[in-house]
Parts: structure tokens; C-alpha cells; sequence
């Protein structure tokens, strides 16, 4: 803020895995209740030091093998990961009136917190269906309209399960065969990348609502035998997958170790017309 000469609310966030989602909420909040025009929302993870590996090792909580395998039955763990990631949020009707290229719309989000579960890393599935609940409703949506969601699914045997049944819960309810609900993980792509995994994940999912293609998940051969398949519709892409609806409703979680959970859904942005050339426009008022 200091540098780029920023006076709105300006806060780090820290809720371990969840923060860069986290963060795109509050930078949301901000925008609607007028605390600033323009928000800049996003998060950096650097792997400094060797101690959070050495942990999650004896905790046997990476995978072996280093690959992420979201929701195959051969998922041993997660892969930790690098990366940064920051968006740039404005109120619809602003960033229409300026001209701005809208890539995509916030149509409502949530956070909670898991509470107690069964350990101290174990998700709680009940707090995710309610986050899921929650999102639905401060975005209007009914859950048969979001038709992909872009997972939490860090590759473990636990997790991703419990994930999935959240997911059915809460979405799927009423879902017909021939509009299954698909799901995806850019972490199969770019591993864990920790507190900027959920900014890694909103972009990937901005990007498909984009070019109308939802991108293969990677390393996915087996479906998890701990979720029964047949039973619900749900599909994970192995191919790119055309994404052609009018209306392109999606979902991304972010679950934080700290037990903090964001999801945030997306839509498609509004068709406009084209913009003239760059040499047609007004020049820009400094």
C-alpha cells in the first residue's frame, strides 16, 4: 500500500491453506459495503525453510511419489508448491462504466471454520456442506446451476473423499444424469501451493470460464473406491472438455489447516460488444 499509494483497508491474512480465498472475500466485502473503488486480492508462498517439510514427512502427510492424484485411488499425499497469484477486483457496474476487460464475475462467497472433527487435519464434512450452502445463497444460485467446481483436493486419501461428499450433498441434489457436475484440481497441475492455492484456483477457473473449456485433471485413472460414483453425477475432465453453456456458474473452494474453509462462486462475464480499436478510443485522463 505504501509503495503504490493504496488508503483502503490493507491487511495480511493468514488461515494457512485458505488465505488467498479468504482474502478475495474480504477484498469483495470491502467493494460492496464502499470501504474502497478498487481492490487488489491475492497471496505468495515461498518455501524458506526445510522445518514444514521435514514435519509433514514424519507426518506422512506428502506424497511419495510426487505426483498429486486428486480423487484416483492412487492418491498418496500432497506436493507442496511455490507460486503467487493477485487479482484485481472492482464493482461490476464501475468497471463496465470505465471500459474496463471484465474476465470474469463474483457472484457470492462465504467463509467458516471447521470447528471440531475427528483430528486436528481432518476436514469436517458438515462445515463444508454449509460453506457450500452459505456461497449458494449470497450468490442467489441454485445448485443445479453451478456446473464445475474447482476443488480443494490435495491428493489424500482422506481428504479428497470427504471433499466429494460434501460436493454431492450440497450439489448434486436433484442433478440430472446428463448434467453431471465436474470437478477439478489445478493442484494435479502445480502442486499445493499453500496460502496462494486458492488464488491459483480462482484464476485457473476465471481462465476456463474464459475460452469455454474446462482443462483436463491430471494423474486421474481410478476413481477413489471411497466414494461410491455410480451413484451421483459427478465427473472429473481427463480431456479438454468443452464448457459451451450461455450461462457458466462455478465454484472454488479453499479449506485451510487451520481449519478456516473459503468458497467463492463465478460467473461467466457479461457479453458486450466488441471494443473499438485502441487508436478509436479516448485517451486516458491521468
Amino acid at each position: 500500500s505504501y509503495a503504490l499509494g493504496l488508503q483502503g483497508p490493507s491487511l495480511a491474512v493468514d488461515t494457512a491453506c485458505s488465505s488467498s480465498l479468504v482474502a478475495v472475500h474480504l477484498a469483495a466485502q470491502a467493494l460492496r459495503l464502499g470501504e474502497c473503488d478498487l481492490a487488489l486480492a491475492g497471496g505468495v508462498n515461498l518455501i524458506l525453510s526445510p522445518r514444514m517439510h521435514i514435519m509433514m514427512c514424519k507426518a506422512r502427510l506428502l506424497s511419495p511419489t510426487g505426483r498429486c492424484r486428486t480423487f484416483d485411488a492412487a492418491a498418496d499425499g500432497m506436493v507442496r508448491s511455490e507460486g503467487c497469484g493477485v487479482v484485481v477486483l472492482k464493482r461490476l457496474d464501475d468497471a463496465l462504466a470505465a471500459g474496463d476487460d471484465v474476465l470474469a464475475v463474483i457472484r457470492g462467497s462465504a467463509v467458516n471454520q471447521d470447528g471440531p472433527s475427528g483430528s486436528l487435519t481432518t476436514p469436517n464434512r458438515l462445515a463444508q456442506e454449509a460453506l457450500l450452502r452459505d456461497a449458494l445463497a449470497a450468490a442467489d444460485v441454485a445448485p443445479r446451476a453451478i456446473s464445475y467446481v474447482e476443488a480443494h483436493g490435495t491428493g489424500t486419501a482422506l481428504g479428497d473423499p470427504i471433499e466429494l461428499r460434501a460436493l454431492a450433498s450440497a450439489l448434486c441434489e436433484g442433478r440430472p444424469r446428463d448434467e453431471p457436475l465436474r470437478i477439478g484440481s489445478v493442484k494435479t497441475n502445480i502442486g499445493h501451493a499453500e496460502s496462494a492455492a486458492g488464488i491459483a484456483g480462482l484464476i485457473k477457473t476465471v481462465l476456463a470460464l474464459r475460452h469455454r473449456e474446462l482443462p483436463p485433471n491430471l494423474h486421474f485413472t481410478t476413481p477413489t473406491p471411497h466414494f461410491d460414483w455410480s451413484a451421483l453425477p459427478i465427473e472429473v475432465p481427463t480431456r479438454r472438455t468443452a464448457w459451451d453453456a450461455p450461462r457458466r456458474l462455478a465454484g472454488v473452494s479453499s479449506f485451510g489447516a487451520s481449519g478456516t474453509n473459503a468458497h467463492v462462486i463465478l460467473e461467466s462475464a457479461p457479453e458486450l460488444p466488441p471494443r473499438p480499436p485502441a487508436a478509436d478510443r479516448p485517451p486516458l485522463v491521468p
